[in-house]
């Protein structure tokens, strides 16, 4: 069974000018239960974390301060929007739901989080609208468990997950890989354990060859027991922050590769959606909602 972290928090309403992309959490599963791929069956909706687990990942000082709503505000312009508690809250609800999205991958090989993909959130800071690290806390949370000894993140947003590079500089169990835009945020990169910087404007056929020349590398290479896939849909050439020239049919084409790869490699892949920024929300809702109609053609 296909399943899907969503709660209704996920797009609650955010200051002037924040709006507009939170519109695609509510969207996308209404899009998918319109087409009868889910049905309400098929969506669950996380609790909050427990501190416990965030702090597997995030410094005390910082999660305190996040949790008190006592950042300075020079630390919330660098998030990108002013801290409150319901944001707090989303953001511990989304990370919580990345964890489920583990254990039901586990089960059935691929699950979802609608939100997610919150990779500019470091150890200790929080930025480009992150503030926990959503695959980063569910990574900690695998390996203390012991539900995983190796771990892959294959990042394909057009941004550099530099949170995520940061969190994990010097945890062997856990490969960071970065596709992203070479020229774009965040402009000053950590280090993963592959970066693959792209220039402006590359196409369809450039961008997967390199996704299918690297993605079957890793996983021969790094041997995970899990995959998370953060699937942001802002390559396409319609994206406003973009900066590459990708088509819809490739952004589908190269989720397609990727699960195909994580599919006949038995390996469970947990998928968050990433940022999306086209003028238009429907190029938005269509891209990502390509994603899950892969999943359940590949999958069930």
């Amino acid at each position: 069974m296909l399943k899907i972290a969503f709660d209704p928090i996920y797009a609650h309403p955010l200051p002037e000018g924040h709006r507009f992309p939170m519109l695609k959490y509510e969207l996308i599963p209404a899009q998918l239960l319109h087409e009868g791929i889910i049905t309400k069956e098929n969506l669950f909706s996380p609790e909050p974390l427990d501190e416990t687990t965030i702090l597997l990942t995030h410094e005390d000082i910082y999660w305190k301060q996040l949790r008190d709503l006592t950042l300075s505000p020079k630390e919330q312009r660098r998030i990108g929007f002013p801290l409150t508690a319901r944001l707090v809250e989303r953001e511990i609800r989304i990370a919580k739901g990345t964890i489920g999205g583990c254990h039901f991958a586990m089960e059935y090989g691929v699950a979802f989080n609608v939100a997610g993909g919150t990779h500019h959130a470091g150890s200790n800071w929080g930025e480009g609208f992150c503030m926990l690290n959503d695959q980063a806390i569910a990574a900690n949370y695998l390996l203390k468990h012991g539900l995983a000894q190796s771990i892959l993140i294959i990042d394909l947003d057009v941004h550099q997950g530099n949170g995520t590079a940061q969190i994990f500089e010097n945890e062997p169990r856990v490969f960071t890989f970065s596709m992203h835009g070479a020229n774009n945020f965040p402009y000053r990169k950590e280090k993963s354990d592959l970066d693959i910087p792209l220039p402006d404007a590359m196409q369809d056929s450039e961008f997967l060859e390199i996704v299918e020349d690297t993605v079957p590398r890793l996983i021969n290479q790094q041997k995970p027991d899990f995959i998370f896939y953060l699937s942001g849909v802002d390559v396409l050439a319609s994206d406003k922050l973009g900066k590459l020239s990708l088509s819809r049919e490739a952004c589908k084409a190269r989720d397609r590769f990727v699960l195909e790869q994580c599919k006949q490699a038995r390996i469970p892949v947990q998928v968050s959606m990433g940022g999306g920024y086209s003028p238009h929300i429907r190029d938005i809702v269509e891209a990502h909602c390509n994603t899950y109609r892969v999943a359940n053609d590949l999958y069930f």
